[in-house]
This record gives C-alpha cells, structure tokens and sequence, in this order.
C-alpha cells in the first residue's frame, strides 16, 4: 500500500520510526510533500535517507505572500533531485485566504509552467476555488493529483479530464457523505488514497496526530464505499499511484 500525501518534515515522532511503523502493517511506500523551499529541501532529505520515500515539492498557497514565492530558481534546482516525483503541492486557497487571491493565482501559473517544463505531474492543493482551479489547469497538459478530495464540485471537470483523485481521512468522517458519495464514483484507475499526516487522522484516530499507517482506516471506508475488498482496491491504488507518480516501485 502507498500513502500518497504525507508531511513527514513537520510529524513529531522521527521519520524513521514512522516509516518502519507504516512498513510493519504494509504501507511500504509514501510521498513525502514539501510545502516551500525548506519544506521541500526537508522532504528531499527524507527520501534520500528512508526505502520507499519519494518526494513531491512545491511552493504551497499559503506562502504566495512570502519571500518563498520568489525562490522557484530554487525549486526548479530541487527538481532535477532524482526522487522527486511531482511538483506540489501547489494550487490555490480562498478559505484560508493567507494570500491576496490574484497572487495566488500567478505563483500557481508559474509553478505549472515549471511542472511542465520539467515534464512532472502536480499535487493539487485547492479549497474553496473550485472555478480558479480548474481555469488554472486547463491549458496543463500533464497529470494532475487532487490531493485531499474536498471539492465535489470539482469531480465532473476531474473525470472529465483524467484527474487523479486522491481521499484522505476526512472522508471516514460521520458528516462526510459528499465526499463518500464523490469516492463511489471515481473512475477505477483514478482513485487515490493518502493520509495528509500529520493532519486529519482518520475517524477511529480523530483528533490525534496522523500518520502513514493509518492510510489503511481511509482505504478500508473507501473499499466500503466502493463495493469492493480492500485487497481490490489497495492494488488499484498501488497502480494508479504507479502510474500518477511515474513511480516502478511494486
């Protein structure tokens, strides 16, 4: 199994210990994001030092009022780093709003320019801007992950164009039916599963801090959801993240 969207650089137990954990229930590979230039360089780091890490780095919404946002001559050095497999996460933010709208906006334009430039897929970031978000990735050519799904008006534009659509935990939650309803109809082969650790830990675990193992409690909802066993639907996944991410790890 693989966990697709994982803060290593920012969970409070060591990587190493949460990599063997995830490791010791089956979860054998996970893709470490990087949220800025340091955040990247950290999730590089990982990777480099943990079997079955790879990276996806990006400069995120949140940092496109900061100095970060002017650092993609970075970014792009970061890229030729062999384990990295996706530009992200980037997008675009209008719950939060930590960032004028429109300059969010153009630090996403340029990072997809520097993804297809470098020939990766991206890890999309997106809360409350389903219409920037699908104007933004229009012209994108490459593939494209929609990192923990919340926007189910986003799902037909997804199908549509070969979105992949990656769950989190959230979607184990009680109230969360949109996004259960949204998880029972993406197409097989686009269907994702991550933790987003250290954040929204799955509901038997809610309110701790996350990590990669639990992706196996939103796998087993999501198997549910589905109508299909979880061994059906864990190999799926591992597939599809195979063919998302570039990646030749079984």
């Amino acid at each position: 199994m693989i966990d697709t969207h994982a803060h290593l650089d920012v969970c409070n137990e060591p990587t190493a210990f949460l990599v063997e954990r995830a490791r010791a229930v089956g979860v054998s590979r996970i893709v470490s994001i990087g949220t800025g230039i340091a955040s990247s360089r950290a999730a590089l780091t990982i990777a480099h030092a943990e079997e079955g890490v790879v990276a996806a780095i990006g400069i995120d919404p949140h940092q496109a009022g900061e100095p970060d946002a002017d650092r993609l001559t970075e970014l792009i050095e970061l890229l030729a780093d062999p384990a990295v497999v996706a530009v992200g996460e980037i997008g675009l933010d209008y719950f939060h709003d930590r960032a004028p709208r429109e300059v969010q906006r153009a630090l996403f334009d340029r990072q997809l320019e520097v993804a297809s430039a470098a020939g990766l897929p991206v890890v999309i970031h997106t809360r409350d801007a389903d219409l920037d978000t699908a104007a933004a990735l229009e012209s994108f050519a490459g593939r494209v992950i929609l990192h923990c799904f919340s926007a189910p008006g986003l799902l037909e534009t997804a199908a549509e164009r070969g979105y992949y659509v990656s769950f989190a935990g959230n979607v184990t939650y009680p109230k969360a039916t949109s996004l259960r309803d949204a998880a029972a109809v993406v197409p097989a082969d686009r269907i994702l599963a991550e933790t987003d650790s250290p954040y929204l830990a799955p509901q038997p675990l809610r309110g701790k801090r996350n990590e990669p193992a639990n992706v196996l409690h939103t796998l087993a909802v999501l198997a549910e959801t589905r109508g299909v066993s979880v061994a059906t639907l864990e190999a799926q996944i591992d597939g599809n993240a195979n063919v998302a991410f570039g990646l030749s790890l079984p």
